[in-house]
């Protein structure tokens, strides 16, 4: 029997772990403190066992067929992806697609392995929401290759009860930091549009809830949009007037963040070691003084849009959406459920041989896609599709 290797045992880890021994895989939870992978699994009737995660015991017990995940910070993915391919192992993680990892493509294809990507909460819950849209549009009576397309994606992880500061941090603010120094591409009024610091590109954004209310955040693009238009298999005919990925933020983000901005303003042209330092200390001073409490809920709202126009009239004649707007509870903080659930939906997948091998970012399929939303319903997620233009 195949072996899950699951490394790291943070905050977002717990319920796709938990759902796994209790589907009945044999896991390994890999981990540099052994006492915090412990206790999750001491909660767990199954096969399972915790490891201290040191590379040379990793490398002698991964076996042919096994399966390694990686919640570890994304500098290691590839390294656990490259072990995983020379072991005969296949590799899932729920982090973006790097360029390294993509270049292991033809590798992991010919040893017939899958290395997964994109398959948590933003990136992966988005994305199969995106592949239904996108289906649903193709097979209506709506369709035309010249409509003009709007398609809007936005993901925000927020306190259940808003601060002052209109954030908590699930884990490390580093990366979240590090988010801020990254360029954005996106596609709006017809042209491409950049920007080289998010809060330089903010705008209201409505967002329909699960309930079907309307409540207003600050959005923002975050990274390069551009590239999912293929991922989400868009005809290169269609005219689309807007393309965004984005992430939302509390009302006041921009104000309750002014500081933060000026310093990731002052780092502009420090040497790289100045700059990891500053952001580092930074970072624990916002974990120190925004970290979720313990049992305290979160809140994860995400929203992705897909509309088509008359190329003539510009009035709206298909637009659906899909919207989510999930809270912590005993079942496990909103985030934690999202990003590991999918995961583990995604080592079941890989398991049963329903992903191709080589690389790819979660399922392409989109029956598999709106069958993992169906089961993220039945688990009792609040994931609503709504057509407006029926309502």
């Amino acid at each position: 029997m195949a072996i899950v290797h699951w490394l790291g045992a943070g905050l977002s880890t717990p319920p796709g772990i938990q759902r796994l021994v209790q589907q009945g895989y044999d896991l390994w939870l890999w981990n540099r403190s052994i006492d915090k992978a412990q206790a999750i699994l001491d909660q767990l009737d199954g096969q399972c066992q915790a490891r201290y995660l040191d590379w040379e015991a990793l490398d002698k017990h991964i076996g042919p067929g096994d399966l390694v995940v990686s919640m570890l910070p994304g500098n290691f993915h590839v390294q656990v992806a490259e072990l995983a391919i020379a072991k005969g192992a296949h590799f899932v993680s729920s982090s973006y697609l790097s360029p390294p990892m993509s270049a292991l493509h033809d590798i992991a294809k010919a040893a017939n392995l899958c290395v997964v990507n994109e398959v948590g909460l933003d990136p992966g819950i988005d994305h199969l929401m995106a592949h239904s849209l996108v289906e649903s549009y193709r097979t209506s009576p709506a369709y035309a290759v010249a409509n003009k397309i709007e398609f809007k994606s936005y993901c925000g992880g927020l306190p259940a009860q808003m601060n002052a500061f209109t954030y908590k941090f699930s884990w490390s603010p580093l990366g979240v930091l590090k988010a801020l120094k990254s360029p954005a591409q996106w596609r709006e009024f017809g042209t491409t549009q950049n920007s080289v610091k998010p809060w330089q590109s903010v705008r209201p954004y409505s967002a329909r809830l699960s309930d079907g209310s309307t409540e207003d955040f600050t959005a923002y693009p975050n990274r390069d949009s551009l590239p999912f238009m293929q991922q989400y298999q868009f005809d290169n005919e269609w005219p689309v007037e807007t393309f965004v990925r984005g992430t939302l933020r509390g009302n006041n983000w921009i104000n309750a963040w002014q500081d933060i901005f000026a310093l990731v303003d002052s780092l502009e042209g420090e040497p790289t070691e100045v700059v990891e330092n500053k952001l580092s200390l930074l970072s624990d001073e916002l974990w120190q003084n925004y970290a979720y409490d313990k049992g305290e809920a979160d809140r994860v709202v995400l929203s992705v849009e897909l509309a088509a126009l008359d190329p003539d009239s510009d009035q709206k004649i298909w637009h659906q959406s899909y919207n989510l707007d999930a809270y912590g509870n005993q079942q496990g903080s909103a985030m934690a459920r999202l990003v590991s659930i999918t995961v583990s939906l995604a080592v079941e997948a890989v398991l049963a041989g329903n992903i191709e091998a080589g690389i790819s970012t979660g399922p392409q399929d989109v029956r598999l896609a709106e069958a993992w939303l169906a089961f993220l319903r039945q688990q009792g997620e609040p994931i609503v599709l709504t057509d407006y233009l029926a309502v």
